[in-house]
């Protein structure tokens, strides 16, 4: 089932290039990488809002927008889907308060 999300990346960077009339994808790229990010921010408050409301139906189809356009956010500073795998990977197994201490000695540094 994960492929859907390797597939989901591999079509957000080919739809880079179309046509905005034609893709949503090219359409929100084309609009620059700070809509992007607004884009972005407002399917994650709708996605709060119906966790929130308790609305599993609306949570899901809204946790489906936020990756969605979390990818076209991505893409649009240049940012690759292996990228973030890659960095999955280096925290997979580290507990989150370590991890999280960790990058803030790094910022210190």
């Amino acid at each position: 089932m994960s492929n859907v999300l390797i597939r989901l990346a591999s079509t957000i960077e080919t739809r880079r290039t179309s046509d905005c009339k034609k893709s949503y994808v090219a359409k929100l790229l084309d609009h620059g990488a700070e809509k992007c990010a607004e884009k972005f921010g407002e399917e994650a408050v709708e996605a709060i809002i119906a966790a929130v409301k308790n609305d599993k139906k609306n949570l899901t189809e809204e946790a489906a927008d936020v990756i969605f356009h979390l990818f076209v956010m991505l893409t649009s500073r240049g940012i690759k889907f292996e990228e973030i795998l890659a960095e999955l990977e280096r925290r997979e197994g580290i507990s989150g308060i370590v991890e999280k201490e960790n990058r803030t000695k790094r910022e210190i540094l």
